[in-house]
């Protein structure tokens, strides 16, 4: 692949300012892949998902105090696994599909972003087993968003592929694929300003919150020496809390961990720093 290769951009990965009104376009930098654009165009035009979406949230945040788990958070996540899945790719690494299957690294974008956007739909139902509830969900929407874009063969294994990815994001979840591990090490990385992904009870001062509030930007670019280098600035040390009980956990067992360098920086002098950087 001799195309420049397009990345989302950091502001595409942060949540807006202020809450949107109405029902927010999804953007994902796709005009290299035209299976994808489709895909996009059909997820906006879906008013359930996007219902499904805001349902899940109101379980997330409204009752239990945790999280966002919605439209905005699925946004920044697909965002995050498709410019991770990227990088991979013009390193050299070959997606599972691709390996396994014969299909398309464009084909293994696709994947990734249809688990992101509906790797969460579970909440709509409940917090408690949401990652398989999740499946059942996404598997009629995809089925749904697919028709006509694939033969049946590909659309099976597409779907297959991002099911997988769904399941595998859980806590104990086992990524067999590139792809799922992609999925995976993303929905860990949406905790830019504060955006924890760690529950914990809304106004409670814990170590969750404050390493929450800690994490100032979250930035993913080409690394020095893996295809991947992530680096956190935190405003206060109490933000390793985040990088060693999730980010941490996520990377490990994600397949992913050769192909990433994790750099966090405190900055500000706002506190007696005991960490000056901190590396997994």
């Amino acid at each position: 692949m001799n195309q420049e290769l397009e990345l989302p951009s950091e502001e595409s990965l942060l949540p807006p300012v202020e809450p949107p009104r109405g029902k927010p376009p999804l953007h994902l930098p796709a005009r290299h892949n035209p299976t994808l654009q489709k895909l996009v165009e059909r997820i906006n035009a879906d008013d359930e998902v996007y219902a499904l979406w805001e349902c899940a949230n109101v379980n997330a945040v409204t009752r239990l105090g945790m999280s966002d788990h919605g439209p905005v958070h699925v946004r920044i996540i697909a965002n995050i696994a498709l410019k991770l899945l990227r990088l991979l790719t013009a390193a050299g690494i070959e997606p599972s599909i691709v390996r396994d299957h014969k299909l398309t690294i464009q084909d293994a974008e696709v994947i990734v972003v249809l688990a992101s956007l509906t790797h969460d739909l579970g909440m709509s139902i409940h917090r408690m087993d949401h990652e398989q509830f999740s499946l059942f969900i996404a598997q009629m929407k995809i089925r749904e968003w697919l028709d006509g874009l694939y033969d049946a063969r590909a659309a099976t294994i597409v779907r297959s592929e991002a099911l997988h990815a769904i399941i595998s994001h859980r806590r104990d979840g086992r990524p067999l694929t590139v792809e799922a591990g992609v999925v995976r090490v993303a929905d860990a990385l949406d905790m830019s300003k504060g955006r924890s992904r760690i529950p914990f009870e809304a106004g409670q001062v814990n170590i969750h919150s404050l390493s929450a509030a800690a994490i100032d930007k979250v930035e993913i670019s080409r690394g020095e020496t893996k295809p991947i280098r992530i680096a956190v600035t935190m405003t206060n040390s109490a933000g390793i809390f985040q990088l060693d009980e999730l980010l941490k956990e996520k990377l490990i067992g994600s397949g992913l961990e050769p192909f990433v360098e994790v750099e966090a920086t405190v900055e500000g002098e706002a506190e007696k720093k005991l960490v000056q950087v901190f590396r997994l």
